[in-house]
């Protein structure tokens, strides 16, 4: 995919697209190239890669989305949080990444950017939670950790009503199946799904998760303790 066909691609999500955010999306990946030469951020470094499997792939999960505040949980090199920060420009961005040298990198994107709607938090995702509950209209993670870890670490930063935009790969559907306890205990229930394909890659699987009510006030535990005894069905 080639920048004129990634615009083309984005309106037809009816999403529109200035000439402008077109350079703001040049810019990014000009500097995740230039960036990832002196630290490990991404895999993906060719163009029309970029292009395609970093911002289609973060922006096409949203099209339908509504919020004004969206939290975008282990952010790493800021997907999907800056490619929508840059297409929506009148919303809130708040990218929680808890690798100080990435967290540089972030910033330096939104200074290069002017990404005024954008802010950076330099934190682990339990700890960040702890201080800001029940914060956000939306939060989302893309290619983090398994669905019953990511959904005890986001839920509790979703205001109640608010949505959990889980993207996920190949392995969602059986993510789905494992986390239903943890859909149980933190009152979440599955609204809907979404599946789309990209070129040359095995299918992806978006989950949009409602929250019913509060979220327990001793979630989330310590991420040891979720890695140790994460809400799963036993297999």
């Amino acid at each position: 995919m080639n920048k004129q066909e990634f615009k083309k691609e984005i309106e037809a999500l009816s999403i529109p697209i200035s000439d402008t955010q077109l350079e703001q999306f040049e810019e990014y990946a000009r500097l995740l190239k230039e960036w990832n030469e002196k630290m490990n951020l991404t895999a993906i470094t060719e163009d029309s890669e970029i292009w395609e499997k970093h911002f289609y792939d973060s922006i096409r999960p949203f099209e339908k989305a509504e919020f004004k505040t969206l939290c975008d949980v282990g952010s790493g090199a800021g997907f999907p949080g800056i490619p929508l920060a840059i297409l929506f420009p009148d919303r809130t961005f708040t990218l929680v990444e808890p690798l100080g040298k990435r967290c540089k990198f972030l910033e330096e994107v939104k200074k290069q950017l002017n990404l005024h709607n954008v802010r950076i938090e330099n934190a682990r995702a339990e700890d960040y939670a702890r201080d800001h509950r029940e914060e956000f209209d939306a939060v989302s993670a893309r290619a983090v950790a398994r669905l019953s870890i990511l959904l005890e670490l986001c839920v509790p930063l979703l205001k109640k009503g608010g949505t959990f935009i889980a993207l996920k790969g190949r392995n969602g559907m059986e993510e789905l199946t494992q986390a239903a306890p943890a859909l149980r205990e933190l009152k979440v229930s599955l609204d809907h799904t979404d599946a789309f394909e990209l070129e040359h890659e095995s299918g992806r699987i978006v989950f949009f998760f409602t929250k019913n009510a509060k979220t327990p006030a001793k979630y989330p535990r310590n991420y040891g303790m979720i890695k140790k005894k994460p809400m799963e069905e036993v297999q």
